[in-house]
């Protein structure tokens, strides 16, 4: 029997870091992930390097920023880059591994290093992928059934779940990980990840975890008087706001209840894989650490995205739960470091003792290095975003219509006031933009002239049409082949 720790990593896409009850949320009920930074650390102050899922995903699973990993756009058909990955390097020191759910890479079956993979793509059928959520669906008797509810990916129209309780992928992503663990290899070590899907939309939770929440209150997203003037914000804000501004108060209510429904059925899951865990006797030497590639903002400063620097988008949850008795993690801490997704993979390395290779550009959070600013990025052109955050303020920069602002987030965690043309505040704004400055590469360094930024013009605001529904599916069945172009990139 090995007697290295297993280690479990568990993500979930799209989950805001404050949407826990650990973080003092007010609503969200996740007694699971609340227990377990109770028997570890949770780090409130931990951040994706882009708040969207192809980049975030590449940072975790190669300790990388996207300036290393050659992603900060999205960008859907680029393979992973000749870096090694985090299962790859547990592979290397003689573990197993091991994941269940959505990988998010091109190609799809692409195992970045894992022994195998059981793969949820949320549908991307037009890139070839053998999805095995959808074959397991197919064997059920529900063939080509997983969009079947009519509900879209980028989209916050809800309704309960169409297929019966054991079919929703959150419970099929569980009870696959929990099989995966049975089938071990007892005489050697494993690296598990399980990545959920939800709360990413579709909005199709379970009717009881939308009855859960029927009478809770969920609050009104904070909306900043700086996000008020939907004429004066910038470009890339008005463009979302837009978006979304038909959505009436109840209608607000009722995605923000079913997308806490979606977290708390993700909570209760993990119970499942926890209890197999214990059952199995490995639960003391298994390092557990949960987080997210991103969060969303629902509803706050009018907006409904990803894509954005503010908290409910940018901060991710972060919980580490070491084996039993590790002292380097300990239990009922919380601690304030500043923490990038790209922290994940040196963290579990140094924790089950192998080396952290060269190409690793994060910190342990077992060791004493901090960092004193943290720096994240999402797109190009008139879409970049720009965030450099010292611990406690924050500064945004939008490149089109060379726009800056700066948050206390000690002072106003909701970020409604913006402190950039406040004079007590100036000495601050220009040290972080010095920062930012030492950061930028490639085509944002045409935003500086004379060691200031400059940015962009802006870009008057235009309506677009919503031709495919925010990524609506169809229907899966027949299977239809992937375009031409595709199919010679794969």
């Amino acid at each position: 029997m090995s007697r290295k720790p297993n280690v479990l990593l568990i993500t979930a896409d799209h989950w805001p870091g404050p949407l826990l009850g650990a973080r003092g949320h007010p609503v969200v009920q996740s007694p699971t992930l609340d227990q377990l930074a109770r028997n570890g650390v949770l780090f409130p102050r931990a951040y994706t390097p882009c708040p969207v899922c192809i980049p975030a995903r590449r940072t975790l699973m190669t300790g990388t920023p996207p300036r290393t990993h050659g992603d900060r756009i999205y960008d859907e058909t680029l393979p992973m880059p000749p870096l090694p990955t985090l299962a790859q390097t547990f592979r290397d020191a003689g573990y197993q591994a091991y994941a269940v759910g959505k990988l998010h890479v091109f190609p799809p079956r692409d195992r970045i290093g894992f022994d195998d993979v059981i793969l949820d793509e949320q549908g991307r059928l037009q890139f070839g992928s053998l999805d095995d959520y959808e074959i397991f669906l197919g064997d059920r008797g529900y063939v080509g059934q997983s969009f079947g509810h009519g509900m879209s990916t980028n989209e916050f129209w809800y309704r309960p779940w169409h297929l019966p309780e054991d079919c929703h992928v959150t419970n099929w992503a569980s009870q696959q990980m929990a099989r995966t663990i049975k089938r071990r290899d007892p005489t050697r070590p494993a690296f598990w990840y399980l990545s959920y899907c939800h709360p990413h939309p579709p909005l199709v939770p379970l009717q009881c975890y939308l009855d859960f929440y029927r009478d809770m209150d969920p609050g009104s997203p904070a909306v900043g008087e700086w996000a008020a003037d939907t004429d004066a914000v910038p470009s890339r804000v008005k463009s979302v706001q837009r978006q979304w501004e038909h959505m009436t108060p109840e209608q607000i209510s009722g995605a923000r209840r079913a997308f806490y429904a979606l977290c708390t059925h993700i909570d209760h899951q993990m119970r499942l894989v926890i209890g197999t865990l214990w059952e199995e006797g490995i639960l003391d030497n298994t390092i557990v650490m949960f987080t997210a590639d991103h969060g969303h903002l629902l509803g706050q400063h009018r907006l409904w995205d990803m894509r954005f620097m503010y908290e409910n988008s940018a901060n991710v949850p972060m919980i580490l739960m070491g084996v039993a008795g590790d002292s380097r993690v300990g239990y009922h801490r919380t601690d304030d470091r500043l923490v990038g997704l790209q922290d994940v993979m040196p963290t579990l390395l140094d924790l089950a003792g192998i080396s952290i290779l060269s190409t690793v550009e994060g910190l342990s959070l077992v060791g004493e290095r901090r960092r004193a600013s943290l720096y994240a990025e999402y797109g190009e052109g008139i879409n970049a975003t720009r965030m450099i955050h010292d611990g406690r303020f924050k500064l945004i920069y939008y490149a089109a219509g060379n726009c800056i602002q700066l948050f206390d987030l000690e002072q106003d965690p909701h970020e409604m006031k913006n402190l950039a043309s406040s004079s007590e505040h100036a000495e601050i704004r220009e040290r972080l933009s010095g920062l930012l400055l030492k950061e930028l590469y490639g085509s944002d360094e045409t935003w500086v002239r004379d060691g200031r930024l400059v940015g962009l013009p802006d870009q008057p605001y235009q309506a677009k049409p919503n031709r495919d529904l925010s990524h609506q599916r169809g229907t899966h069945w027949p299977v239809s082949f992937p375009p031409e172009d595709l199919q010679r990139r794969t």
